[in-house]
């Protein structure tokens, strides 16, 4: 039952415990979606297209709330009540943005803050003056944004990169998506609405007198990260720049279905716990929005009257296995990624545990301009927040927000206590880059010594660059013009009896075979999926050997010489399999001259979702459809051709180890990924070809002028790449 205070609750605010039917229809036009409240519970509504067809139908919630989605943008539409009494709407378009008059009317002051969308909706902003500072008369501040359905509006609690913005001398907005937290409408991850909302909330913020320069940047790691892509994509005028940390490219094929698999360990988890947060206040949701709702906040409550129609996100990504063009395009940041006009600067890490480095497939398309910075290296979700990717982001936010000669190490006082929340208490402190502008001579040349730098800096062996063995420190880096790095030649290395890699084909037919078993290995090399044991400076890896049986590799002989690698891979297979579909994990690892082996990078393929793309695809990048249409069953006792992608990574591999490459059924090899895969038993056979008319190869991007430092590396040390004892599989690789 309901206790006391929710049913006045209930009845006061939403009017749906009463069995009196509601007085007036409150009806919302939005980008492709109509919304209604003020209904009675049950109440069954139709939608009526502008020819008087019904096109959609629903009951009432007990909120009296009611959706109807995927709707054309800017059509005529009329919601019909029991009885035939009509009431027409017209849906919003996305490219129709509201006149600056809109966003000049609304003003935002110090605390929280709820802001008016162009569909009506509210969604809560927390504004903050710089630490120390405050918004009075006359001050202007350099201005970020940080935005997403994380806590960020939480007026107690403020986000990292909202706080070290504020550390640094920058007012910040924190705003939450729409259903989220004490924010209005319904929260639909990386819709249209959602976009528009980032537009809309950039150009308030811009318009407020207190922002230095009539630009506001945008901040944020991992969901905040993410968002920035779509709203700069968005071309709002005001604007200024955008620095997303450990994003996604492309929302189907990772996290979500890497290879077409779904991603039940990290991607399901993360997708639940939005649902959880997505819950109405007071009977759920978010902490701060149950707290502000109990604390009498009226609007706060008023803005959960549309929370029952959220989708359940798990139940409509399982309900989606494969690529719907007309759902994911604009869902993904790599479509938004070449309209982007601002200053950019974005940073990732080879082994996210979270998101993966499926964000390499975005990088070429950003635009090729000097203001646009790509930082990449090994490690893990927290990787940039490092200290030379945050030295690196003061850099950027001083000189393209606020307007100034960068002071890249006022950080350092509070670095201590930065990276013991990162790395855990007692942490030592990773060593601070210098501030290589102190000597510049003013705001102008700092800017073009920042520009003259190479536009992708790899940061290699992040781990190794101190005494203390995985600490965050890179021992080299390479630099390059453009993203795939241009002097990175696709290498191949052909599969052999015995287990060979070689770079000629075999002169034997032949091939290898296994039973693929998800059980035979743990899934992940963490256990608990606990979000933070990734980031510690030597996570408590789990990273078992290949069972006999359950998989084979191939290998190079001792390298002559080092080889360094920067970009995707691909494995081209002959795979012949005694089941209609088999799942796919290809693992890259380093076989070293001590015994060791090393944990490079993975890719994964459902072989019914082999079919590629007419675009996309080289030597070393492979894009599959994931097209519905395009599944095709494995034909029995035919080896049949296929292309394993590679997720991108840079490694060297240093001379006398071995380049090892292994096929397994996914999982046993990453922290807080998981796989919804076959469940074989052991039972089904994969085959693959080294046969002189099939032949297997690993096609690799090799750098050949890299120079690396002499020795390996520590092992375990690397950030993200565990270590183990080298052990050969069944097949002698």
């Amino acid at each position: 039952m309901l206790d006391r205070h929710l049913k006045i609750w209930c009845a006061a605010v939403f009017a749906i415990c009463s069995a009196t039917p509601a007085v007036a229809m409150d009806v919302q036009s939005g980008i492709g979606f109509v919304a209604v409240t003020g209904q009675a519970e049950g109440t069954e509504l139709v939608l009526e297209n502008a020819q008087h067809q019904d096109v959609a139908s629903g009951f009432v919630d007990r909120f009296g709330s009611l959706i109807f989605r995927e709707l054309a943008q800017g059509a005529a539409y009329a919601v019909r009540e029991p009885g035939g009494a009509t009431t027409p709407v017209t849906t919003l378009r996305f490219a129709d943005h509201p006149p600056q008059s809109f966003y000049q009317a609304q003003t935002l002051v110090e605390g929280l803050n709820y802001v008016q969308m162009r569909d009506g909706t509210l969604l809560a902003a927390m504004v903050r003056a710089p630490l120390g500072s405050s918004f009075a008369p006359g001050r202007r501040f350099p201005t970020v944004v940080e935005y997403s359905g994380y806590a960020v509006a939480d007026p107690d609690n403020p986000q990292p990169s909202t706080l070290l913005a504020q550390a640094l001398g920058y007012a910040t907005v924190a705003v939450n998506m729409r259903g989220s937290g004490c924010s209005g409408g319904v929260i639909d991850l990386f819709d249209l609405p959602t976009t528009a909302d980032g537009y809309d909330i950039v150009e308030i913020a811009g318009n407020q007198p207190w922002v230095l320069g009539g630009g506001v940047g945008m901040v944020g790691i991992s969901f905040p990260g993410i968002s920035q892509m779509f709203v700069a994509g968005a071309q709002p005028p005001h604007l200024a720049a955008v620095a997303p940390f450990s994003i996604i490219g492309d929302i189907y094929r990772a996290p979500g279905f890497p290879g077409g698999i779904f991603n039940n360990g990290f991607a399901e988890t993360w997708l639940r716990e939005r649902a959880d947060d997505a819950r109405p206040a007071p009977e759920g949701g978010q902490s701060w929005a149950i707290a502000r709702v109990n604390a009498g906040d009226a609007t706060c409550l008023d803005n959960q009257k549309l929370r029952l129609q959220t989708q359940d996100p798990v139940a409509f990504t399982r309900d989606h296995p494969y690529y719907v063009p007309s759902l994911m395009d604009a869902r993904s940041a790599s479509t938004w990624a070449p309209q982007i006009q601002v200053p950019v600067f974005i940073a990732g890490a080879w082994q996210d545990e979270q998101t993966g480095s499926g964000f390499a497939t975005l990088l070429k398309s950003l635009p090729k301009r000097r203001d646009v910075r790509i930082m990449v290296g090994n490690g893990v979700h927290s990787s940039p927040l490092e200290p030379e990717g945050l030295w690196n982001w003061i850099a950027f936010l001083d000189l393209y927000v606020g307007k100034k000669q960068p002071k890249i190490d006022r950080l350092a006082p509070f670095a201590s206590a930065v990276y013991e929340l990162i790395l855990g208490p007692g942490a030592p402190t990773p060593p601070l880059p210098p501030n290589r502008f102190a000597a510049a001579n003013g705001y102008a040349d700092a800017k073009r010594m920042f520009e003259s730098e190479p536009r992708v800096r790899v940061l290699m062996e992040n781990g190794a660059g101190s005494p203390t063995p995985g600490l965050p420190a890179p021992r080299f880096e390479l630099g390059f013009a453009k993203w795939p790095p241009p002097g990175a030649r696709p290498t191949a290395w052909y599969f052999g009896p015995g287990g060979v890699l070689s770079k000629q084909r075999a002169v034997v037919d032949g091939f290898d075979s296994y039973n693929p078993d998800p059980d035979a290995r743990p899934m992940q090399t963490i256990a608990g999926q606990g979000q933070y044991e990734s980031w510690e400076i030597m996570p408590a890896y789990d990273w078992e050997p290949l069972v006999p049986g359950t998989a084979v590799a191939y290998a190079t002989a001792p390298l002559e010489r080092d080889v360094t690698i920067v970009g995707e891979g691909a494995v081209d297979l002959f795979l012949r399999s005694s089941a209609s579909d088999t799942d796919i994990q290809v693992t890259l690892s380093e076989v070293r001259s001590d015994g060791l082996e090393a944990y490079v990078q993975s890719g994964w393929l459902r072989a019914s979702q082999r079919k590629l793309a007419r675009k996309g695809n080289t030597r070393t990048e492979v894009r599959q459809t994931h097209l519905e249409a395009d599944v095709e069953p494995l034909p029995p006792g035919q080896f049949v051709p296929m292309r394993v992608g590679i997720f991108a990574v840079a490694h060297t591999f240093r001379a006398g180890s071995r380049i090892r490459l292994s096929l397994e059924a996914p999982g046993g090899d990453r922290t807080r990924w998981a796989f919804d895969t076959f469940d074989t038993n052991g039972m089904v056979t994969n085959d693959v070809s080294y046969a002189r008319g099939f032949a297997s190869r690993v096609v690799l991007p090799v750098v050949r002028r890299a120079q690396a430092p002499a020795g390996l590396p520590p092992c375990p040390g690397l950030r993200g790449q565990p270590c183990r004892l080298y052990e050969s599989a069944g097949n002698g690789g």
